[in-house]
Parts: C-alpha cells; sequence; structure tokens
C-alpha cells in the first residue's frame, strides 16, 4: 500500500479554534499517518483521520462543535488501552503519530501546548506490545540505478543493520528472506512486485536517497573516518538506500539510535542462494496456505526464549555458504547433545527465566523502556552465572565464545539489582519503581506519605477528645484532600477553628488549619516524590546506555546457544545424524526423512539417494500419492538443515559443495500479475535455467503440466537436458512423461528412480519406498478413485486408457514422441529449396528473371 496522504485542511488556520489550529499544525507535519491527540484521559482524532480510525479499529464516530464553521469529526480511545489499537493499526500497515501534553495546564493561556512524543509505523517498532515475540520486523529502503537494485534494511528492536547490492530480478527472493514491515523506495522508482509482498510502502523524494549523504552522516553516527571499515565505499546504490532508511528511522524515534553500532554488507555469496519460489515451496517458516504450522520452523522451535525463536527462524532462511562456520554449530549441537544438563533440562530450565535482552536493550537506547523492562533485565543478568555453568566446555569454539559473551558487566548489574524495586509499577509515573535504599532525598519524601496513616489515627483521637465526638473520622480523598467527618446530630459540637470543606447528605466535612498544613506537606511530598522518582529514571537510563554494546553481546549469546541447543533436543528426540561435508561433489543420503511429514503420520518409510559426479540427475517416476514431492522435498531439508549448522532426519548424511537450492513444485496462477500456472511454471522453471550452477541442488516437479501433451512433453524434454548438459546441477527431476525415463540411455549422468506402488485388484497400494528404475505405470485412474471420483467416471477413463496404449503400440498418433529423433537428428538440416528461398529478393526480379527462379526450384524438388 502507497500511505501517502494528501495534507489535511489547515492551509487556512484562521478560521479555526486555537485548539484546532495545534491539532491541525501537528498534522500538516506529518500527512498521510493517524494522528493520537492527548485530551485529557483520551487520544483523540479528527476529521478525515476520526473517519479513517473508525473504520479501521471499530470505534464510535462522533461530531462535537464546530470549527472554520463546520462539524468536527472526532473519535478517540482511553489513553490506557492506546496499545491494542496501536497494535491493530500496524497489522494493518497503517502508521500512527502521538501527540502528548507538554505544557502546564495550570500556566497555559488557551489550549495546553502539545508535541510529538513517538511515531509509530510498521517497521519502526520496538513496543513489546506491538510485536511478535518470534518474529523479526525489519525496515527496508530500496532503490535502483545502473541496473543494480540496492537494499539497506534496519531491525530496529535490535540495532542491526544491513546492505546488499544484487540485481534488480531477485528483488522478490530477497523480500521473501528478509520479509520487511515496511518499505521506503524513491518516488520516481518503480520497483515490480514491491507493494504486492511488503505490508506497507512509503514513497519518499527521489533526493532522499542519496550515496553522499550516507557516507557524511553514517561515519559521524558510528565515529568512524569513513565507511571503509565496514567494507562498504563502493556500494553506491545500496548507500543511498541506507541514507533515506537512517534518516527515516532518526525522524521516527526522535533519538539518535545509539544502539545501532555496525554496518553489515552481505555478499551474495555468504548465504546458499534460494529464490522466493524454494523458500514457499519448502514451507519453512509457513504452509503453501499462509497458516504458521506445520513448518519446519513450528517442529524445530523448542526454543526457550523469544531471542532463540527469531535466531533460529533467520538461520533457516539464511543457511550458510561457509562450511567451516557450519561445522563449528555442528560441533556445538554436538556437545550439547553429550552434555548431561541438557538431557536433564538444566540448560533449558536456566533458559525459561532469560528476559528478551535484546529488545530490552533497543528500548533502553531509544529512552523507551519501562520499568519492568529493567527488572527483567536485572534478574536475566543475575542469572547469567548459572547460565554459564550449564555451558559445555571442552575444544568447541563455538560454546567457549559462548561461554565468554555470557560474562555479566559487573557495574550494571550491581546498578539495577540496587536501583529496581523487586516488583516495580507497570509505569513510572505511578511511582513505586524505585527501591527503598537507593536515594536518600527520594526515601524521605515517601517516609511524608507512609507517615501519613500515623498522623490521621493520632489526629483523629486528639479531636474526638477535645470535641467529644465520638463518630468523628478523619480520612482523604483524591477529590477533596483531607477532611474531618462530622454526622449533622454532632455539628453544634463543632470547634470554631473547624472550616466547612463539603456539605453531604447525613454529614459535613471540615478542614482544620493543623490538617491543612498537613495536608500541604504530604500532597507536596507526594508530587516531589514522583518528579524526583522520574528524574532518578531517566538517570537510570542514561547510565545504562553507556554499556549496551555489552548487553547486545550478552543479547546475541543467549539466542544462539537458545537456537543450538533447540537443534541438540531435536536431534535427540527424533533420532537426527550429524551432517558430514566432504570435498567431493555430490550427495550421499542413507534413510532420509522428511522432517515435518515424519511427525504427522503413524509410519514414514525413509529413502536413500546418491549423486555424484558422474550421476547428476535422478528422474523420479511413479504414481500420483506415491510420495515423489515429499522424497524431493526431504533432500532439500537435509541440505538446507545441514547448512544451517543442524543435525539431519537421516541415518547418514554427506554433502558435498553447495551454492544454492532451486526448486519448482507445485501449481498455482499469479492473478494479481496476470500470470497463468503453467507462465508461473516457466517463469520459475526459467530462473532456475539461468541461476542453476553444477554446485546447485535443482528440484522439478511434474515440469509441463500446464499444457498440451507435446508441448509439455518436449518442454519437459528440453529442460531436463539442459540442466543435464549446461547447468550440470544436482537435480531431481520429477515426471509423469515415461518418454524421459530414456535420456538415461543416451546421457549416464542421469537415473532413473520410481516410487513404488502395488496394485490389488482395482485398488493401489503406496510402498513410498525409492527404488533404482523407472516406474511401470502412472496409476492415475486408481488414484482418481481414492478421490472419489464416481464408478461409471472411473471405468470409462480404464476403457479410454486401453484404446489409448492399443494405439501407441500400433504406432498411431500417440506414439513415443522421442522415439523417432536420434539425439544427433532432432533438429533436421534445412532442405535445398527452402535455402534458395532465402536468397530470393522478389522486389529485384523482372516477371522472366522470377519464372526462371521458379524452374530452377522446381527442379531441386526431383
Amino acid at each position: 500500500m502507497n500511505t501517502r496522504a494528501p495534507l489535511p485542511p489547515s492551509a487556512d488556520l484562521d478560521g479555526h479554534t486555537p485548539m484546532m489550529q495545534q491539532y491541525l499544525t501537528l498534522k500538516a507535519q506529518h500527512p498521510g499517518t493517524l494522528l493520537f491527540y492527548r485530551m485529557g484521559d483520551f487520544y483523540e482524532l479528527f476529521f478525515d483521520d476520526a473517519e479513517k480510525a473508525a473504520r479501521l479499529l471499530d470505534i464510535t464516530l462522533t461530531a462535537r462543535g464546530k470549527s472554520a464553521g463546520k462539524p468536527i469529526a472526532m473519535a478517540g480511545v482511553p489513553f490506557h488501552a492506546l496499545e491494542p489499537y496501536l497494535a491493530k493499526l500496524v497489522k494493518m500497515g497503517e502508521s500512527a503519530v502521538i501527540a502528548e501534553q507538554v505544557g502546564d495546564p495550570a500556566t497555559s493561556k488557551g489550549p495546553v501546548e502539545r508535541a510529538v512524543a513517538r511515531i509509530v509505523t510498521p517497521g519502526t517498532l520496538t513496543d513489546s506490545a506491538l510485536l511478535d515475540d518470534k518474529t523479526d520486523a525489519p525496515l527496508l529502503a530500496a532503490t535502483q540505478l545502473r541496473g543494480r537494485l540496492g537494499l539497506a534494511w534496519l531491525n530496529l528492536a535490535n540495532g542491526d543493520f544491513r546492505l546488499l547490492e544484487c540485481a534488480p530480478e531477485q528483488l522478490g527472493s530477497q523480500l521473501e528472506r528478509l520479509r520487511p514491515a515496511e518499505a521506503l523506495v524513491p518516488d520516481g522508482i518503480t520497483l515490480e512486485g514491491l507493494e504486492q509482498r511488503v505490508p506497507a510502502v512509503r514513497r519518499l523524494a527521489d533526493w532522499q536517497f542519496d550515496a553522499d549523504t550516507a557516507r557524511r552522516v553514517l561515519p559521524e553516527h558510528f565515529g568512524t573516518r569513513d565507511l571503509s571499515g565496514f567494507g562498504a565505499d563502493e556500494f553506491d546504490v545500496a548507500l543511498a538506500a541506507a541514507a533515506a532508511l537512517f534518516d527515516y528511522a532518526r525522524a521516527t524515534q526522535r533519538q539518535s539510535l545509539s544502539h545501532v553500532s555496525g554496518l553489515h554488507v552481505e555478499r551474495e555469496a555468504e548465504f546458499l542462494r534460494m529464490d522466493a519460489a524454494t523458500r514457499r515451496n519448502l514451507e519453512l517458516t509457513e504452509t503453501l496456505r499462509g497458516e504458521p504450522a506445520p513448518t519446519l520452523f513450528s517442529l524445530l522451535d523448542l526454543c526457550e526464549t523469544s531471542m532463540g525463536s527469531r535466531w533460529l527462524r533467520h538461520a533457516l532462511h539464511h543457511p550458510l555458504s561457509d562450511r567451516v562456520a557450519c561445522a563449528h554449530r555442528h560441533a556445538a549441537v554436538e556437545a550439547l547433545i553429550a552434555d548431561q544438563g541438557l538431557t536433564g533440562e538444566g540448560l533449558a530450565r536456566v533458559l525459561r527465566g532469560i528476559a528478551d535482552v535484546e529488545r530490552i536493550t533497543a528500548r533502553i537506547a531509544l529512552r523507551s523502556a519501562r520499568p519492568r523492562d529493567l527488572a527483567a533485565l536485572r534478574d536475566t543478568l543475575a542469572r547469567l552465572p548459572e547460565l554459564r555453568s550449564h555451558v559445555p566446555g571442552g575444544e568447541t569454539p563455538l560454546l567457549a565464545q559462548i561461554h565468554a559473551d555470557l560474562d555479566a558487566p559487573l557495574a550494571p548489574t550491581t546498578l539495577l539489582a540496587r536501583a529496581i524495586a523487586p516488583e516495580p509499577a507497570t509505569n513510572v509515573r505511578d511511582g513505586g519503581v524505585i527501591a527503598e535504599g537507593f536515594d536518600a532525598e527520594l526515601d524521605e519524601l515517601r517516609g511524608i506519605q507512609s507517615n501519613c496513616g500515623a498522623f490521621l489515627m493520632e489526629l483523629e483521637a486528639r479531636e474526638r477528645e477535645r470535641t467529644g465526638i465520638t463518630s468523628l473520622k478523619v480520612e482523604f480523598n483524591k477529590v477533596h484532600g483531607f477532611y474531618i467527618e462530622v454526622s449533622h446530630a454532632n455539628t453544634t459540637k463543632v470547634p470554631d477553628d473547624y472550616r466547612r470543606r463539603q456539605t453531604l447528605k447525613n454529614a459535613e466535612r471540615y478542614i482544620t488549619p493543623e490538617l491543612k498544613a498537613f495536608e500541604d506537606k504530604a500532597l507536596s511530598a507526594q508530587e516531589r516524590a514522583l518528579a524526583r522518582e522520574k528524574g532518578l529514571w531517566d538517570e537510570l537510563l542514561e547510565t545504562l546506555a553507556a554499556d549496551i554494546l555489552a548487553f547486545q553481546r550478552i543479547a546475541r549469546a543467549i539466542a544462539l546457544l537458545d537456537g543450538l541447543t533447540s537443534f541438540a533436543r531435536i536431534a535427540l528426540r527424533y533420532d537426527y545424524c550429524k551432517p558430514v561435508f566432504r570435498s567431493e561433489a555430490g550427495l550421499a543420503i542413507e534413510a532420509g526423512r522428511h522432517p515435518v511429514v515424519e511427525r504427522q503420520v503413524d509410519s514414514f518409510i525413509s529413502n536413500d539417494c546418491d549423486f555424484s559426479a558422474t550421476r547428476r540427475m535422478l528422474l523420479v517416476t511413479g504414481p500420483n500419492m506415491g510420495g515423489k514431492s515429499t522424497y524431493m522435498r526431504q533432500i532439500a531439508l537435509i541440505v538446507l538443515l545441514a547448512h544451517c549448522g543442524a543435525f539431519v532426519p537421516a541415518r547418514r548424511a554427506e554433502l558435498g559443495p553447495i551454492d544454492g537450492i532451486f526448486t519448482r513444485i507445485g501449481a498455482s496462477d499469479d492473478l494479481a500479475s496476470g500470470r497463468s500456472t503453467f507462465m508461473v511454471e516457466m517463469t520459475e522453471a526459467a530462473a532456475i535455467l539461468n541461476s542453476g550452477t553444477e554446485r546447485s541442488l535443482v528440484l522439478m516437479d511434474e515440469i509441463g503440466r500446464g499444457t498440451s501433451t507435446f508441448d509439455g512433453m518436449a518442454l519437459a524434454f528440453a529442460i531436463a537436458r539442459h540442466l543435464l548438459e549446461k547447468n550440470r546441477s544436482l537435480a531431481l527431476f520429477s515426471t509423469h512423461y515415461f518418454e524421459l525415463t530414456r535420456l538415461s540411455v543416451e546421457h549416464p549422468e542421469c537415473a532413473n528412480v520410481h516410487l513404488g506402488a502395488v496394485e490389488h485388484g482395482h485398488r493401489i497400494v503406496f510402498l513410498h519406498a525409492v527404488e533404482e528404475g523407472p516406474a511401470s505405470q502412472s496409476y492415475g485412474i486408481e488414484v482418481a478413485a481414492l478421490a472419489g471420483i464416481p464408478a461409471p467416471v472411473v471405468r470409462e477413463a480404464r476403457r479410454r486408457l486401453r484404446a489409448l496404449e492399443n494405439r501407441e503400440a500400433s504406432g498411431g498418433p500417440q506414439a513415443d514422441l522421442f522415439s523417432a529423433l536420434p539425439p544427433e537428428a532432432e533438429e533436421a538440416p534445412p532442405h535445398p529449396v527452402l535455402e534458395k528461398l532465402a536468397g530470393i529478393d522478389p522486389d529485384a526480379l523482372s516477371p522472366r528473371e522470377a519464372l526462371e527462379r521458379l524452374y530452377a526450384l522446381k527442379a531441386l524438388t526431383r
């Protein structure tokens, strides 16, 4: 969606009331966003914003008073219930501006001064109430220049800032990988598919995308001379995107973004290549229907912390190309499995009490942390020594690094233990956040308040004795303050120094000089205590900001440890093996299983897979429902898990060099882009043929189904040959065109395998076992009968099948498409007549010359 909107009707403010002038001035500064304007206990929206909010949030729309001669449309939400409404708006891709009262109502002439306190957009969220615990919501900026796509993205909730330059056609793949919550793009360009894939798209002025601005602003922020230390100097297009992104993030947060402490430039070879279709087809984090389970992530996520779950999600979408780094993760998982503390749930138990340090750190940096954030951070820092004691030692480099990174910094640990109350209030404005004994002045002011009860009891006893009124009460409420209450029957006994404060139905309330003096002192102490506590809180956040890098180090270590622990627990629970990397090309998988499908069925049949330098393509045939797609996907998932650093569902797995995973599986159209199912199929196949290398793992499932039999068969044959001869990828090629199985005759690197099935009467039993050689038949009619196709239709289909098979056997129109094509003669040489015709220019010939040429061509046909 495009969040741009025209400016509000504020060109002529003179006709509006002073309050509406203030509102419209703020609104003009933030067009395209909903302005929540604080008025007492409510946040109000006016004019078009009110109408839009009422529709989106299902709140009441009213009209109150007039401004510039027109009724003011108005809608509002209670101030204490704002967060759920903001969360709902953010999920819809909307943005909001929160304007708070900053002036003093007692001294203000006219409307109390208001200012923007925060801006909430889908890509700049840090509040725990607005974020999914297990999912990141990065802000992305994208631009295109000189045939290159520049991307910059920032996860404001943890300070991770990254750049990438790639070919423009890779935009879809990058969006599927990053899943940005909001995207920034220049007004002057169109990026195909962006608005369909990103919930919120904001267009900015072209001049904001400027690489020179990034080279000036970013080093100033990082405290460096230039960007050469980050390896970013030569990435002009990505830096242009970074300039717009960084400026937007600072404007929305109104802070310096101190937790954004570095810049990482991603290289295309850093992770295994996977396009958008592959990520969807493998159902890594959501099913093909868009549901969160059952997926690979939902199976593997045994993490005890939200940081670990987010690390795991990221790891599944970013399988490492660096096999040394993968091996370090494998070694760590192996050590965790061997550790007795893991099987005894010791490590998991400690992790269970760890807070989301990563996001708390971001809120400290942005000065938006709440009291319970710091209480959770305090408790987590206190648990770190115990957590470190459960990290296995030994010679495992990754675990040794985690152990070192979990060392809690002494100063902030001590400070938080002293400063934060054991059970702090939710908000600083309520008081009760700073611990007793931390500040002498605060303790003194609190003491005055706590002594109120004793003073009032003593005063009540003295006044009863002085007046003789045994029913006299000394009490307090927030509206009227302190008072002495006397029933109407005893008002004649009231002393002269009593001054009437309030008359009730059955009693009178009074104040005395002594009680008034105490009231002033007590109420003043309460206000001063709240102000003192707020000042101490701000000082505390400022002090903790100096330790942001240490907190980020601890957060990364906890997330990694939790993710690796989840890998280990899954491996123990489901009998996964440690994969082995080898230098020779190919794959050797023994008794491999599909990690998700095996948990959904009662009995799963494991299967082997063998690729080598001389066996690069497996042509997979067999019946529908026989398990071809499951078999292919499980090979891809085993490879992916190995490169994520996890153990894999197999008895043995040896992997040669792999640079990418590409899949063409399933049938779906793309109506929004005007593409049919067959067009989508061919587009995905084209991407694989243009990207696959001899180190790529390719899955091709049922190519050519969306067109006529002969067209589909010819395309499948040509694509398979191209994969064999040009790409030379490790390919699993599933097909129902049995004619393709003859490829193995002319291409020794191609082997036939099939999924077994047996027929019993007119029923079929799927064996789900992969066997060498081609399948004998497709069993399509038997599968149709299992699906519930009416019996007469099934009988007619069998009769038609027998007729077609008889025609094929007699060399009829359905004869083998490729049987008459020798390998070297698939393209026949041109006929001599055609060659002569190609050299004739009819416009340059006289009638006699044309007739002579015609006789010459006639002679060539004899």
